[in-house]
């Protein structure tokens, strides 16, 4: 009995967390949706790079939505003792934790299939609206500049863009020079051919590599705090009368 009632309280609290952490992502979700400008601003490089591939507004407003419904279930199951919600969080759960190891197994066996994905999507966007859509055109200026990337893949992606029908010249990202960062300008097809400045996708994954530790450490601690969480959410449900 005593364990029981050790590990309703710890469900309650671990809930609660889950429940904060929610709504704290909902309203950063509702803040970028609303104003990506001053978000960039604030978290600079770290952010921009993440908003080339998904829209981190509605992302992070799904992810709210989830770890909120999350935490109310987690909460209200232990605190009332009732079965439902109980398998409900149990289920939910589950179905996160196989939807992050398909996730997983995905980018680390097919990395050139989803290369290739993101291509379709990104490199079109950047030939529509770079150097005409300025939140856009912010976004990528960041990340090529905390990065010290060029497009997506290189140069190339900018063909065509309004900013290169405007100028005739690339982003002077693109002619960065690699040992010091400075730029030349105006960033012609030469200096860019000659530069061969990286695309920020391989240098997202090459610094997601060098770090492969740290990453896999928070992937595995992410795991362990779920599985544990549905421990103890079917044990509560079992041992419920």
């Amino acid at each position: 009995m005593q364990c029981f009632s050790f590990l309703k309280t710890m469900m309650i609290l671990f809930n609660f967390l889950i429940f904060l952490c929610g709504v704290a992502l909902l309203a950063v979700g509702i803040w970028v949706s609303i104003d990506g400008s001053s978000f960039l601003k604030i978290f600079g490089p770290l952010s921009s790079s993440a908003m080339q591939f998904v829209n981190v507004g509605y992302f992070l407003i799904a992810a709210g939505a989830v770890l909120f419904a999350l935490g109310f279930l987690g909460c209200y199951g232990a605190q009332t003792e009732n079965k439902c919600a109980l398998m409900m969080f149990f289920l939910i759960l589950l179905l996160i934790f196989i939807a992050e190891v398909a996730a997983a197994v995905v980018a680390l066996v097919y990395t050139t299939m989803a290369e290739h994905f993101l291509t379709l999507l990104v490199v079109p966007a950047i030939k529509q609206d770079y150097g005409s859509q300025k939140d856009f055109t912010q976004v990528w200026n960041t990340t090529m500049e905390g990065l010290k990337c060029c497009g997506f893949n290189n140069y190339t992606d900018f063909e065509g863009s309004p900013y290169f029908m405007k100028n005739h010249t690339f982003p002077p990202y693109c002619c960065a020079d690699n040992g010091n960062g400075t730029t030349v300008e105006p960033c012609t097809e030469e200096k860019a051919k000659d530069k061969t400045v990286q695309g920020c996708f391989s240098q997202l994954l090459y610094d997601i590599r060098t770090n492969a530790a740290t990453v896999g450490g928070v992937a595995a601690g992410i795991g362990g705090l779920e599985l544990a969480a549905m421990i103890v959410s079917m044990y509560l449900y079992c041992n419920l009368k």
